[in-house]
Formats: structure tokens, C-alpha cells, sequence
């Protein structure tokens, strides 16, 4: 548990009084006398004490009959950072809940990833959050109508089917219990709001995150890692601009990504536009940029653990809200990983340019550089390589790997269990320590991975003064002292 995980109750409330935002998304509280509920950091006045409920979800608030505020909308938090650290039932169904696989297979396709029965989902969502599976994904519906209806002119019965409802009827009472206003309304409260399609301009969004934001070393990480055909990075640093092409369950879309100035990196926010083939991928587009630029994490817990090693905390000063770069495709960062073995960064991503110039789905028209997705795995699995001039090993091992991913033997899904997975990589030929650790770090997104053998981490160790097994301290955020070690020696994997 991180140590701003939801105190008890009259800690809460100074958090509240002081309008903390560090617990955002950690907790939410509601005014009985208002039936408004709310984030910790809203703005408005103070409620007394004994008007005040506490809830662990924004479902849980919704389901207890309270609306969500307009001042500080906490349906758009972040999310909490406890859901990457924790690796049991709640944990998994969190992360694959914010996915979307509820909209796309039901309660029993997520009870099936988990490998549990619908009802001991249900019991332990409910016991945990405050609220089941459904209630969940409803919340997680009803955030993506909003955003739709303010920023897009599409109709409403559109945006209703695009937001996953089943029904234009079920989006309206939605709608009017949540946020108290028919969606009508609620798109003409929109300042500025859009007067053409989504089509031309995508849907812009703002991707709330928590805390001081180190948005030059993430720019400059993905800038390093671009694959020509799929990603680009435009602009000067401090006003860049990161685009790549994403293939998502119901099409393909485009995710564009504005760096924030430098003096703007305490913002709360980074500005993104995306560009959908179908809108109903909206909200899993989302979250897999959330997931690639690593914005539910918690920056203050992070810098409290490692700055207890003196050694550690300079860094952590030097860099506040180092973030531990994810992934918009676990299939796809795994074969880069392969790709990456024993050569550079610049080599890594001219392979993997290559492989997706002989192997990626072209979009049906390009957009800028942008030109494919990346291949599938099922497409690598036959694929002779080679192009790539790789020795014959590596070669057997990127189609190993790929075979495992198409046919399910490793499964990259964002509910997965960690271990099982690192253990099903670590079993396929060429996939040793350091690959199935980064996969599991980006891929699977735990930010408690190290790896020691990396060149980079063991320079970074040597110029702290530090042991190999300093590391041990730094639990349970070690993906992130790693990042502080490849930044603090200039190198990285």
C-alpha cells in the first residue's frame, strides 16, 4: 500500500480542508446536504464535518445516489496508482475494467481473464470499491459520454453507442443521474464546444495526472524509441509533439500527445487529440496512452520511498515526477524488446522500422509519417525476417515469441498475473532475465521491476556509490529508481 492510499476518515477530511490533491483519485467524499460528490482538491467551500460521506470509487458515490460535481468533475482523475502496484483480483480487474473488456465481453469475460467465478468478482470489487463490476464500467461509460458530448458535435444517439451504452434510453437516465443535467444540457454547458465532427480534428482531451510531471525525460525516451511508419516526434524540445498509430478492438486510430512547456510542467494535465476509425474505442485508447505516459502514477509516493536512501534522493530532487514509461501495445513491446537485445537504441528502432515497413497493416490512408500499425503477431509467427539481417537465433526467438503471443501461451493483457507471465517468457528460447524484465516493467506495467545486469543500471549503481542490493530498499517502486539511474548516467537500455 503507497502512503497516500485512502487514511482513515478524519485524515481524509484534513485532506479535504486542505484541498490535497495528492489523494485525487485515491478517495472521494460527498456532501449529504448538496448530493454533490467530489475529488479531495475541489475548490469549492469546505463542507462541515458531519455533512461529509467517504467513498473508495466514483461508482461508489454514484451508486449512493450522489452527483458529480461540475466544479472539480472527479470522474476524470487520475486513476490510483495502487492498481499497477497490486497484482491480486482487484488489482487485475481494475486494469483490465479500465481497458474496457466489460463493454466488449460482459462481467463473465472479465471473471474469465481473471480466472474467478462472476460472483467472487462481484464480492470482492464490491468489498474493496463499494461497487460491482457493472457499476464500475457504467462510471467509466458515463466519463467517456461526457467527453464526447463537450468536445465533439456527433449526435447524441451516436455518442450513446460509442460510450458502450446498450441503449440511447440507458445513456439518457445515465446521464441525468450522474451528472444531474440531460445530455443536451450537458453539451451546451461545454465552453468552447466544437462545432464539426469528430473526424476532421479528433477529440481533444486533457489526461489528468497527479503531481509534478517529468515530461522532457519521457519526450526524450520516446524520441529515442520513435519507429519510423508508426510513431513520430515533431517540435523543439519543450513544445514536441508525439504521435503513433494504435490498433484497438474495434479499428484503428491515431493518439497525438503535446508536450507541455517547461514552464507549464506543473500543470495537471497533458493535452492530447485523438483519431479513431470507431468511436467506441475511445475509452481504451485512453487508457492505453494513460498507460504509455504512465499518468495514474504517484509521484509523491514514489519520491518519499527513494529519497529515505541518501544516495537515491538527489535524483529524486533533481527530476521530481520521473515517471516509468508503459505501453500503448504489450505485443508490440515485447517484440521490440527481442529487438533491442545486445544493440543500441538507434538500432533497435531501425529494426524495428524495417520490420514494420516488410510486415505492418498499412492504414487506409497515411497521416503525416504515420503509415502502419505495427505487425501482428500472428503475421511475425510465419514471417522468414529476413530483412531485419539478424542472426538465425534471434530470428527463432522473435517467432517464438510471436507463435506464444497468437496463440495465447503469453498473454500481455493488462489484467495478466505478472509472475506467470514472466515465467511463460522466460521458458521461450532467447527470452532471458533482462528481456522478460522489461517486458514486464513497460509491457505489464509493474513498477517494481530492476534489472541488475543492465549496463546502464550498473553504471548508474557505481557513480551513487551504491551496492548491488541497494535496490532492495527502494520497493516497491524500483521501476522508477531504475529510470533515476539510466537519466542520472545519460544511458538507458
Amino acid at each position: 500500500m503507497t502512503d497516500t492510499a485512502a487514511p482513515p476518515e478524519d485524515a481524509r477530511y484534513d485532506a479535504v480542508r486542505s484541498r490535497d490533491a495528492r489523494f485525487d483519485g485515491h478517495f472521494f467524499f460527498a456532501v449529504v446536504t448538496t448530493g454533490i460528490y467530489c475529488r479531495p482538491s475541489c475548490p469549492a467551500v469546505t463542507p462541515k464535518r458531519p455533512n461529509v460521506r467517504f467513498f473508495p470509487s466514483a461508482a461508489a458515490a454514484q451508486g449512493a445516489g450522489f452527483r458529480a460535481c461540475r466544479r472539480c468533475r472527479p470522474d476524470a482523475v487520475p486513476g490510483s496508482a495502487e492498481w499497477d502496484v497490486r497484482a491480486d483480483l482487484v488489482g487485475r480487474a481494475m486494469r483490465l475494467i479500465g481497458d474496457g473488456v466489460i463493454d466488449r465481453d460482459g462481467v463473465a469475460g472479465l471473471a474469465d481473464r481473471l480466472g474467478y467465478s462472476p460472483r467472487q468478482v462481484h464480492r470482492q470489487l464490491t468489498q474493496e470499491l463499494g461497487a460491482g463490476p457493472v457499476a464500475l464500467a457504467r462510471a467509466r461509460r458515463a466519463h467517456t459520454a461526457r467527453v464526447l458530448l463537450q468536445t465533439t458535435a456527433l449526435p447524441v444517439t451516436e455518442i450513446a453507442f460509442a460510450a458502450g451504452f446498450a441503449s440511447v434510453r440507458q445513456f439518457n437516465d445515465t446521464v441525468r443521474e450522474i451528472y444531474a443535467r440531460t445530455p443536451s444540457a450537458l453539451r451546451a454547458e461545454a465552453r468552447g464546444a466544437r462545432t464539426g465532427g469528430s473526424a476532421p480534428t479528433g477529440v481533444p482531451l486533457r489526461l489528468a495526472h497527479r503531481g509534478p510531471y517529468a515530461a522532457r525525460e519521457i519526450f526524450d525516451f520516446l524520441q529515442r524509441r520513435a519507429i519510423a511508419g508508426i510513431e513520430e516526434m515533431t517540435g523543439a524540445p519543450g513544445a514536441r509533439r508525439y504521435r503513433r498509430t494504435l490498433r484497438l478492438p474495434y479499428g484503428t486510430g491515431i493518439a497525438e500527445v503535446r508536450e507541455p512547456a517547461a514552464a507549464g510542467r506543473r500543470g495537471r494535465w497533458l493535452d492530447c487529440r485523438l483519431h479513431l476509425g470507431d468511436l467506441r474505442d475511445l475509452s481504451t485508447a485512453v487508457q492505453r496512452v494513460r498507460r504509455l505516459f504512465d499518468l495514474d502514477a504517484d509521484p509523491y509516493a514514489v519520491a518519499e520511498r527513494l529519497g529515505t536512501d541518501p544516495r537515491l534522493r538527489p535524483l529524486t530532487e533533481a527530476r521530481p515526477g520521473l515517471r516509468s514509461p508503459g505501453t500503448a501495445d504489450g505485443d508490440e513491446l515485447a517484440v521490440r524488446a527481442v529487438l533491442g537485445q545486445q544493440v543500441t537504441v538507434a538500432a533497435a528502432a531501425r529494426l524495428a522500422g524495417t520490420l514494420v515497413a516488410a510486415y505492418g497493416k498499412p492504414l487506409a490512408a497515411p497521416d503525416g509519417t504515420l503509415t502502419h500499425v505495427f505487425p501482428e503477431p500472428a503475421t511475425l509467427a510465419e514471417a522468414g525476417l529476413e530483412e531485419l539481417g539478424m542472426p538465425q537465433a534471434r530470428r527463432r526467438a522473435l517467432r517464438a515469441l510471436a507463435t506464444a503471443l497468437a496463440d495465447g501461451d503469453v498473454d500481455l493483457g493488462p489484467g495478466v498475473d505478472r509472475d506467470a507471465t514472466e515465467r511463460a517468457l522466460l521458458a521461450l528460447p532467447g527470452i532471458g532475465p533482462w528481456t522478460a524484465g522489461y517486458i514486464r516493467m513497460r509491457a505489464l506495467g509493474d513498477p517494481d521491476v530492476f534489472l541488475p545486469g543492465d549496463a546502464g543500471v550498473r553504471h548508474g549503481l557505481a557513480a551513487l556509490g551504491a551496492p548491488p542490493d541497494a535496490a532492495a530498499g527502494w520497493r516497491p517502486w524500483r521501476s522508477y529508481a531504475l529510470h533515476h539511474l539510466w537519466n542520472h548516467t545519460a544511458k538507458d537500455d
